[in-house]
């Protein structure tokens, strides 16, 4: 089987595939001040915990965005399967071209984002990633990352609201029931999502209106809050929160790792 890990600023996603199936899904805080041994132990709790050994476990493939995490975490995934993972980054050579000024500064996420993207839907597509930070990965059906949009991310939004603003208390976030609320809950809640949703269309629509040759591309959403957001935009046509996981098995795959 193959271990799949999309290292992010706040949180860690973990999927095992059973040839191009997800067999197993898990979420981890990212935590800096873990050793290796404590990575070890809960990547081997979660796998135990899901009825997997990690015997079954025969390559790891990997994507991060933060440094300090990737060399404890790579031990402890080696100590826990015996496998040592290769890490995806702008020099790995895999059919996505970045045709951007600065090729080498493109995050590992948003590369395997945009190879998924290419292998699954073959067409000229926006991955809307909701992570610690939005990003918009532009890629046409030829396999070219042409760049795209960073923004704050939700969770990124409402705290820097809620630490900045004494009163303002933290939030859950979900959709309110209405656009103008009742309570300060509400009101940070949609100010937050219905923001992020209109935010979302807009950049859309100015990404579009920049599309080479006149396509207009596809839309697809993925990360922790995809599902949240989604339904308040007019522009996501579908939501894949397994989407990255999907690009680093198609990254492991080009690179002749087993599974």
């Amino acid at each position: 089987m193959l271990l799949t890990i999309d290292i992010g600023n706040t949180e860690i996603t973990v999927g095992l595939f059973r040839d191009e199936e997800v067999a197993g899904h898990w979420r981890l805080t990212t935590q800096p001040d873990r050793t290796p041994d404590e990575w070890a132990s809960a990547l081997e709790a979660f796998l135990l915990h899901g009825g997997f050994s990690p015997n079954e476990v025969r390559s790891c493939c990997l994507a991060s965005v933060a440094p300090m995490i990737t060399q404890a975490l790579s031990e402890g995934v080696e100590k826990t399967t015996g496998c040592q993972p290769v890490s995806i980054d702008a020099r790995t050579p895999l059919p996505v071209k970045l045709d951007v000024d600065e090729p080498l500064s493109v995050g590992a996420d948003r590369i395997v984002n945009a190879l998924a993207a290419t292998e699954l839907f073959a067409a000229d597509t926006i991955v809307i990633d909701f992570g610690t930070a939005t990003t918009f990965d532009c890629v046409t059906a030829d396999g070219r990352f042409i760049g795209g949009v960073i923004m704050p991310g939700l969770r990124t939004s409402a705290d820097q609201l809620t630490r900045r603003a004494a009163k303002l208390p933290a939030t859950e976030l979900r959709a309110p029931a209405r656009a103008i609320g009742r309570r300060t809950e509400e009101c940070i809640q949609a100010g937050v999502l219905y923001g992020a949703a209109d935010a979302v269309d807009g950049i859309v629509a100015r990404i579009r209106a920049e599309w080479p040759g006149g396509a207009v591309p596809g839309v697809v959403a993925t990360g922790g809050l995809a599902g949240v957001v989604a339904p308040f935009t007019k522009s996501i046509q579908r939501v894949d929160p397994d989407l990255t996981l999907r690009g680093l098995r198609a990254a492991a795959r080009h690179l002749g790792l087993s599974s």
